[in-house]
């Protein structure tokens, strides 16, 4: 959808973004230790996304990697933002809460999407206000994007809505995390 914004004025909005200081691993959970560990095999920490997990491609949620969850650790909790998005917060790619509370790993397509419906998890609603995956889009022109993959180790199940949107995670993760980590992969249409 944001591909369709002209270059000239992804261009002219590239000094505005929403800041990764506003990120929940830099806000509601900063106090938490970044003890737990995110990865992918489809991109490193920092390196670009593949187009196959965007919307320049088939638009699937990449394959994940969960370790070090602490012992006691009630429940996980993944969310996806992009501080670089020229919004007042971060845009919301997935939120994933109530995950079983081990290491584990999802398959890419774990996560339902446009691209198809995922495994069965409690999902919470992306930035478009949809349940699922919501793959990168960056308007053209506007540089880089990072996407901040941060998993959370819950102290007690979060007690949300059905459907809960970025306000009621960040409150359900307020004093709750005991345990974070960050995988950040970017992602840019020039």
């Amino acid at each position: 959808m944001l591909e369709k914004l002209p270059h000239a004025l992804g261009k002219a909005l590239s000094g505005v973004r929403a800041g990764a200081e506003k990120a929940a691993f830099h806000t509601v959970a900063a106090e938490a230790p970044a003890t737990l560990r995110i990865t992918s095999e489809a991109f490193a920490d920092t390196a670009p996304i593949p187009a196959r997990y965007t919307a320049d491609g088939d638009g699937i949620s990449p394959p994940l990697a969960i370790a070090g969850v602490p012992d006691g650790a009630a429940a996980l909790v993944l969310f996806v933002e992009d501080p670089d998005a020229p919004s007042p917060h971060p845009f919301v790619h997935l939120i994933a809460w109530n995950l079983r509370p081990e290491d584990q790993s999802f398959s890419e397509g774990a996560f339902a999407g446009p691209a198809g419906d995922g495994a069965r998890h409690d999902l919470g609603r992306n930035s478009f206000q949809r349940e699922g995956w919501l793959p990168p889009d960056p308007p053209t022109g506007h540089g880089p994007h990072h996407y901040l993959f941060q998993v959370f180790a819950l102290a007690r199940p979060a007690e949300l809505p059905a459907s809960p949107g970025r306000g009621a995670l960040l409150e359900a993760l307020q004093g709750n995390v005991i345990a974070r980590g960050l995988l950040t992969g970017t992602y840019e249409r020039t």
